[in-house]
């Protein structure tokens, strides 16, 4: 800036250099936040998720810092493939997710709260969105009760007890277990507790998730799926198979509503529907990606293509499956958007 200066009468322009601390050079990132609750129609039910939208590239290390600053089980991340896209306009985005660990490569619960944000928030005008992932391309469609999701399904193989007999005692203890399998593409282990449980009981079974990376820190393992067939009806409504999950390794004790479990889960219904029960001797959100699992393995196992399921976690939540002949699984959910600002950092 320049000031003036009177020197015997007379007047001389002196330039002066005002260096501002490097804080206030610095600029100020802003990005729109939401918070979705998925899975449910509901505010505080289902599995909530944060939506940030990116207008321009992050440095890699700001995506961690933020998912670690929301501490939700996701956050999701959408951003522009090309400069001259628009979030109300363009049909196709990338898309990436983000514990308050790490990334991660796929996560149902975060897409369905991203095609919310875009579909109900920034009125995207389009009736089916693309998104590109680390797990490829992932579709959303609008529904008249909801949003649907065209996630890949996952197939879960028979897994020998005694090589995760630690892991699955440590968990859930002296719990019947009636069957056990393994989803390499994922690193789930779907565990299935014995029929004869209901479903109040996996509720409340308290599973011990703490010491979980000390038993299993080989990697092969990065998710354990609980689950139970469903009840016949009555005056309660009719779902054909229960979950929890749960996910320490990643920086997640358990998830509210797990997408990607489900779709494993469906496939080996289908199959195979005679399991023996054995007794193991010696363990709060819906996930999308875990019902991707759960998917594969119900189906097989209960012979049906389309599914209704209820995570029993203390958030709860619903979804309504229908397994596609491509090799891929509709996972239809509500949402509801709780809250809306702005990040600055």
């Amino acid at each position: 800036m320049r000031r003036g200066l009177f020197l015997g009468g007379l007047r001389y322009a002196v330039k002066v250099e005002v260096q501002l601390p490097a804080i206030l050079r610095a600029r100020k990132m802003k990005l729109p936040i939401f918070i979705v609750d998925a899975f449910t129609a509901k505010a505080f039910r289902g599995n909530p998720a944060a939506v940030c939208l990116l207008e321009n590239k992050l440095d890699e290390d700001v995506h961690q810092k933020i998912a670690r600053e929301m501490n939700l089980s996701e956050t999701a991340f959408i951003r522009k493939l090309n400069p001259t896209d628009n979030f109300t306009q363009s049909s196709c985005f990338g898309l990436r997710w983000f514990t308050p660990a790490s990334e991660v490569p796929l996560c149902g619960h975060a897409t369905l709260a991203s095609a919310a944000v875009l579909f109900y928030k920034i009125k995207n005008v389009n009736n089916t969105l693309t998104f590109v992932t680390l797990s490829g391309e992932l579709k959303a469609r609008r529904a008249e009760d909801g949003i649907i999701l065209d996630l890949p399904l996952y197939p879960a193989h028979p897994q020998d007890f005694h090589e995760v007999e630690d892991l699955i005692k440590t968990a859930i203890g002296d719990t019947l277990v009636q069957d056990i399998r393994y989803s390499p593409d994922t690193r789930k282990l779907l565990v299935r507790l014995s029929d004869t449980y209901k479903r109040s009981f996996l509720e409340n079974l308290k599973v011990n998730t703490q010491d979980l990376l000390q038993v299993e820190n080989t990697g092969k393992v990065k998710g354990l799926i609980l689950t139970l067939k469903g009840e016949p009806g009555g005056q309660t409504q009719t779902f054909d198979f229960y979950s929890r999950y749960f996910a320490p390794w990643v920086g997640v004790a358990e998830d509210p509503v797990t997408d990607l479990c489900t779709c494993v889960y469906c496939s080996i219904m289908y199959q195979s529907r005679e399991m023996e029960a054995t007794q193991v001797m010696d363990g709060s959100y819906a996930c999308g990606s875990a019902h991707a699992v759960l998917s594969s393995y119900w189906s097989q196992q209960l012979g049906k293509k389309d599914m209704h399921a209820f995570q029993c976690s203390r958030r709860g939540g619903e979804l309504e499956i229908s397994l596609c002949p491509d090799g891929r699984v509709d996972i239809k959910g509500g949402t509801a958007i709780v809250l809306e600002g702005t990040l600055t950092a």
